[in-house]
């Protein structure tokens, strides 16, 4: 039983260690690196970005335009809790509009810092689905963005 357990805590850890590095490697812009981290077919449960496709391994694309829009972009984990395969992130997110988004198309040269979570479930130890939470009305605030209306 107690084989187990370290097992498991060796899983979880690894685990942890993965969504570090994963972040690391997205502040560094080191988009190249992504399979590293993230299954082709990753799931993104909540669209990193507005008119990402709702495909498996859209993901990829989404951080690539998230990184073009803002020039100077960090997500710095304050919190990593961690259990089985899932671990929950909170971070403190930074980043200046200096690219093209599709929510707004010319930069604002403004920047934000917000706090989200996000929650990575791990699949033979890569991100195999991501959810998260983000105070977007306070980045649009930031931003000068206009508050997306329904359609």
């Amino acid at each position: 039983m107690a084989m187990m357990t370290a097992m498991t805590m060796s899983v979880v850890q690894d685990n942890k260690q993965v969504v570090k590095d994963f972040f690391r490697a997205v502040n560094e812009r080191r988009v190249a690196d992504f399979p590293r981290y993230m299954a082709a077919d990753v799931i993104d449960h909540n669209k990193i970005i507005y008119g990402e496709p709702d495909e498996p391994g859209a993901a990829f694309d989404g951080f690539r335009q998230q990184l073009e829009a803002f020039g100077a972009v960090g997500m710095a984990p304050q919190q990593l809790i961690a259990e089985g395969d899932t671990v929950v992130a909170r971070l403190t997110v930074t980043g200046t509009h200096t690219g093209r988004h599709p929510r707004m198309p010319e930069p604002t040269h403004r920047s934000f810092e917000v706090e989200q979570i996000w929650i990575f479930t791990l699949r033979d130890g890569l991100i195999s689905e991501i959810r998260a939470v983000s105070d977007r009305l306070g980045m649009f605030l930031q931003l000068g963005w206009d508050w997306p209306t329904a359609d």
